[in-house]
C-alpha cells in the first residue's frame, strides 16, 4: 500500500487532483479523484474475490470502459509487484520510512514498518 499511495499522491499532484490519502482507509473521506469511491470498491472486490461484477459495473458506468480497463491493468501490475517484493523479501528502505512518516501514519502503516526496521 505504501508504494501505491505514493504513486497516487504523485499522480494527483501532476494532474491537479486534490488527493486526500485518508480516503484510502476511511470511506467517509473523499479521495479526490473522479470515481474514487468506485475505484476503491473495485480494488476491494478484487482483493476479497467477491462482488466484482457490481464493482466493475459501477466503474464502467461512472468512468467508462477505457478507464475500467486502465484501472484493472493498474491493479494487476501493482498486485504483481507486491507479490514479487514480498516473495523475495525486499524491505521498505529505512530512508523511505523516515521521509514518508506522515503519509504512513495516515494509512496506519508507520508502526508496522518501523518495527520491521529494527
Amino acid at each position: 500500500m505504501f508504494a501505491h499511495a505514493r504513486r497516487l499522491r504523485w499522480s494527483g499532484e501532476e494532474l491537479g487532483y486534490p488527493i486526500d490519502l485518508r480516503g484510502l482507509v476511511d470511506t467517509s473521506v473523499e479521495l479526490g479523484v473522479p470515481g474514487g469511491k468506485d475505484l476503491i470498491d473495485l480494488v476491494d472486490s478484487f482483493v476479497q474475490g467477491k462482488g466484482t461484477e457490481a464493482a466493475r459495473s459501477d466503474v464502467r458506468s461512472e468512468l467508462g470502459d477505457a478507464s475500467f480497463v486502465d484501472a484493472a491493468g493498474c491493479f494487476g501490475n501493482f498486485e504483481m509487484m507486491n507479490r514479487i517484493a514480498e516473495g523475495t523479501g525486499i524491505p521498505v528502505p529505512k530512508q523511505a520510512v523516515e521521509r514518508e512518516a506522515d503519509m504512513m501514519k495516515t494509512l496506519g502503516l508507520y508502526d508496522i514498518l518501523k518495527s520491521q526496521q529494527l
